[in-house]
């Protein structure tokens, strides 16, 4: 993994950042390692990445024993059946959609006696093959899982269409921003939007991205 990709990288997220007015340390990148080797993590730590991201429960496993201090995301649609492979090992999981994960997390959390930190998928895109809430129903879906005890929600993720035009994902974004605003007016603490990957991550910043999930941009091939 070049050093040049993650400088090119950190530098086009720094200037995005400034462009909409914000710190660029307010701005987590999340490395995503599918398909990556424990030895391109290894290189990825020692650049200075902190967080890494997983979205197979059994791919990550060997990474996860082999360098379980590091900061691990689960990103990926969460099976309910496999919440108890995932909880303990994961800072943060960022795909909250459905009533029935949530009751599992909760029952999970009680039996590890953790807190279950999470991020709740909103479908912005309105495309049928992407999981998440649909956007209405996110106030409802909030205010029903507070009373889970055992959750914390830190905030909201949403997937864009992947386009040739970067700029077409623009409204996803914004989508989600809005929507951030209006439940956190209503009560909800919501500090974090997952937003943003490889594709189109500098119009995320633009919109008040707080993580992007960046893959390809740092194990791939060099993106301007």
């Amino acid at each position: 993994m070049p050093a040049e990709n993650y400088k090119i990288l950190k530098n086009n997220i720094n200037e995005a950042a400034l462009r909409s007015g914000r710190n660029p340390d307010s701005i987590t990148l999340i490395a995503v390692t599918k398909t990556v080797t424990v030895e391109e993590v290894r290189r990825a730590v020692n650049l200075g990445i902190t967080d890494f991201g997983e979205n197979r429960v059994q791919e990550a496993k060997p990474k996860l024993k082999q360098m379980p201090e590091l900061r691990w995301h689960f990103i990926g649609h969460l099976q309910s059946n496999k919440v108890k492979d995932v909880l303990p090992h994961y800072i943060l999981i960022h795909s909250l959609d459905r009533l029935s994960l949530a009751k599992e997390l909760q029952r999970c959390a009680e039996k590890f006696e953790r807190s279950a930190e999470v991020l709740v998928q909103v479908n912005t895109s309105g495309e049928a093959s992407k999981f998440g809430l649909e956007p209405e129903k996110l106030p409802g879906f909030l205010e029903q899982v507070s009373g889970y005890n055992r959750i914390r929600i830190k905030g909201l993720m949403t997937m864009a269409p992947f386009v040739d035009d970067p700029e077409e994902t623009r409204p996803c974004f914004s989508m989600l921003r809005r929507l951030r605003e209006e439940n956190i007016r209503a009560g909800f603490a919501l500090p974090e939007l997952s937003m943003g990957m490889t594709n189109d991550y500098q119009v995320a910043i633009e919109e008040g991205a707080t993580m992007v999930r960046i893959g390809s941009a740092i194990f791939g091939q060099i993106k301007q």
